[in-house]
């Protein structure tokens, strides 16, 4: 059963706290060959359950993906 919770926090769990990090991936054909990382995500995780969600990297600001992701 899916707790309910509002419109804002972990999709998951619906805790507020979360912690934003960066990883980098390959992408196909030579960069993949080569091990060159050609795309770069934002992820957000959630500090109580780990639920993690990925956003590519666009130059914005990490408050701004904190939002998205607590709704």
């Amino acid at each position: 059963m899916v707790p309910d919770h509002s419109d804002s926090g972990c999709p998951k769990c619906g805790h507020t706290e979360t912690d934003v990090g960066t990883i980098a991936a390959t992408g196909g054909g030579l960069s993949k060959m080569f091990d060159i990382q050609t795309n770069e995500f934002q992820v957000v995780s959630c500090l109580n359950c780990g639920y993690s969600e990925l956003y590519r990297d666009t130059g914005s600001r990490g408050s701004d993906i904190v939002d998205v992701f607590l709704g």
